[in-house]
């Protein structure tokens, strides 16, 4: 067996760097020019590789049915209205068409019945007693990998979990798209300081208004001497991002804006309570998806879902430009009267365009021998139903990015309801081939056995 000085040991810096302060350990993001760790075991060796990463950005109540197409390949792909904010980015997409969930069809219950399970594909208990559904894909593969990471997933949202009741059924199932059991949802986070101090702590042993930046400034500069000119700018870059989301959710606990709906009272009356929400949904969507990306970046965990909204949201629109006068449920049932249509065109697109973000963002990420964080990803956009407005079940809107690191091909069209391709449209197809992609391996998942034909 070879032999390793120890003094020559460790003078080497492995590429998965910490720096460490205050009860704050910051995972690194992959620089090329620090050399892993000597070993003679090939497997340990391998272990240099960027991790496969999977997300999920949910939004609610389906799509546009009109504007919801695509055809063609890569940077000809050719995308309808509802895609725009696609169209930098037809080169790493897959659009599928056509995937479902049996379960979900055969639910009487049009909502709450098709969206519990839109990650399982399991029958979903509309018994008020008894609350049951699947557990889901990314929930699998978290309690398969989870234990590489500091957090085993991320559970994340805008809208609160709801304990009312929606025609008998318990509101429990349109608050959570994610689910640890059959019976026991994920815990969502919506609040992104708590998501933030996840990441970075415990979020006992640092105040929010001191920067965890400054608990290993000292390290970082000492980290600078040993690597090259392109990682330095590379470690700049990861901090400054670190800082922005701090200062950013400073902010946004200090404003008091709303949208929407406003209380009767413009001061509070009761203390007020540590690390309030942003008051405004872009930014309280925006600073989630950052929160995603700086978590896979850190290696902290490599799964996560956030939901946009909940299911039967009653998230207000009136933020966009062209949007006025209804709520988000009340543009997707809208009776395919023209001037509501268009306004539900208008939240398609916002919805796709915090999906763009998050894809930029991660293509932006250098993780070493030529690869992004996207290329190192699975990134699943997709909502549980098709026409919401008839609550169309048949078929799921679903945009898969990333090459899941070279397992994947991208800037495809691949449609299932088409004469002559493979007739297994089951959505769970194509969770077991996510898996796979995963290291998960399971020879059945939900309503099938077989992965999705073409991926």
């Amino acid at each position: 067996m070879k032999r390793i000085d120890p003094d020559h040991r460790n003078s080497r810096v492995s590429r998965r760097n910490f720096l460490r302060g205050a009860g704050v350990a910051l995972t690194l993001p992959w620089m090329e020019s620090l050399r892993a760790a000597e070993t003679d075991d090939p497997k340990a060796a391998g272990l240099d590789k960027p991790p496969i990463r999977f997300g999920l950005v949910y939004f609610s109540n389906g799509v546009e049915p009109e504007h919801w197409w695509a055809k063609g390949s890569g940077k000809d792909m050719e995308i309808g209205p509802g895609l725009e904010p696609m169209r930098p980015y037809t080169q790493d997409i897959n659009f599928l068409r056509g995937l479902y969930n049996q379960k979900a069809v055969d639910s009487s219950s049009p909502h709450l019945g098709r969206m519990p399970n839109m990650l399982s594909g399991a029958d979903v208990s509309l018994d008020p007693a008894v609350i049951k559904v699947g557990t889901t894909m990314d929930q699998v593969i978290a309690q398969s990998i989870g234990h590489n990471t500091a957090v085993p997933y991320l559970a994340l949202g805008i809208e609160p979990n709801e304990l009312r009741l929606e025609d008998g059924v318990s509101m429990i199932y349109g608050s959570n798209v994610s689910w640890a059991t059959p019976t026991k949802p994920a815990s969502k986070e919506i609040y992104p300081a708590r998501a933030f101090d996840r990441l970075v702590g415990d979020g006992k042993d640092r105040d929010l208004d001191r920067s965890i930046l400054d608990t290993v400034l000292e390290q970082a500069h000492d980290l600078e001497g040993k690597i090259s000119l392109g990682d330095r700018r590379k470690l700049g870059e990861y901090m400054d991002s670190v800082r922005d989301i701090e200062q950013r959710i400073e902010r946004a606990s200090q404003q008091g804006r709303l949208e929407g709906w406003r209380p009767t009272i413009t001061e509070p009356n009761i203390p007020r309570p540590a690390d309030e929400l942003p008051q405004e949904v872009a930014e309280h969507m925006k600073l989630m998806l950052d929160i995603v990306v700086l978590a896979f970046q850190m290696d902290k965990t490599r799964v996560a879902t956030l939901m946009l909204n909940n299911d039967l949201s009653q998230m207000n629109f009136g933020f966009i430009p062209g949007v006025h006068g209804a709520l988000h449920l009340d543009l997707t049932h809208n009776g395919k009267a023209p001037e509501l249509e268009a306004m539900y065109l208008r939240t398609n697109q916002f919805h796709v365009q915090q999906y763009a973000y998050i894809l930029e963002r991660m293509k932006g990420i250098d993780e070493g021998n030529g690869t992004t964080l996207l290329d190192n990803s699975i990134m699943m956009g997709a909502s549980n139903l098709f026409d919401g407005d008839s609550h169309g079940a048949d078929q799921m809107p679903i945009l898969l990015a990333g090459h899941a690191g070279g397992s994947l091909q991208t800037g495809r069209v691949l449609d299932y309801l088409e004469p002559g391709v493979d007739d297994n449209r089951r959505a769970c197809s194509l969770y077991l081939s996510i898996m796979d992609r995963m290291g998960v391996e399971l020879e059945r998942f939900g309503d099938t056995d077989k992965r999705l034909a073409d991926l």
